[in-house]
């Protein structure tokens, strides 16, 4: 038995008997094999581009989420700052409201002795009551101006 004799799969290959019909079936299948190859580079290419676009992308995202990170650790560097400022003043306000009521106590304790106490007027402070807005007068006083000046 003899084997059939194989073609070189190479397209740059020399194939004997190069008139005829076969030559051009030879010539299309150059021409596909010399197309899938170029198609199949730029498919390689497409890919290393994509691949360059994603590591670049997870990089700067990697980049975002440390800064996003440092800006979160401030923030909560900043908010524990502040909580322990207002746990002072939490502090500083019930000692404060603690040494008012007793002096209001003294106080009574007068006034029912019949002494004359003479107790200058505290001013208006918006400080004392802060679930009150200081500029609510203000601004009920800004709508009345502004609608004696309505056409």
């Amino acid at each position: 038995m003899s084997s059939p004799s194989r073609r070189s799969s190479s397209p740059d290959s020399n194939i004997e008997g190069g008139s005829g019909s076969g030559s051009a079936g030879d010539e299309r299948k150059r021409k596909r094999m010399l197309s899938n190859r170029e198609s199949a580079r730029r498919s390689r290419a497409r890919k290393q581009q994509r691949m360059e676009e994603l590591i670049a992308e997870a990089s700067r995202l990697q980049a975002e989420n440390t800064r996003v990170e440092a800006q979160i650790g401030a923030y909560t560097a900043e908010l524990g700052k502040v909580d322990g400022e207002n746990a002072v003043l939490r502090a500083r306000h019930g000692e404060l409201a603690g040494r008012l009521q007793a002096l209001g106590g003294v106080l009574e304790i007068f006034q029912v002795a019949g002494a004359a106490v003479d107790i200058p007027e505290i001013p208006d402070d918006p400080l004392l009551r802060p679930w009150q807005s200081p500029f609510a007068p203000q601004l009920a006083a800004a709508g009345a101006m502004a609608d004696a000046f309505q056409f």
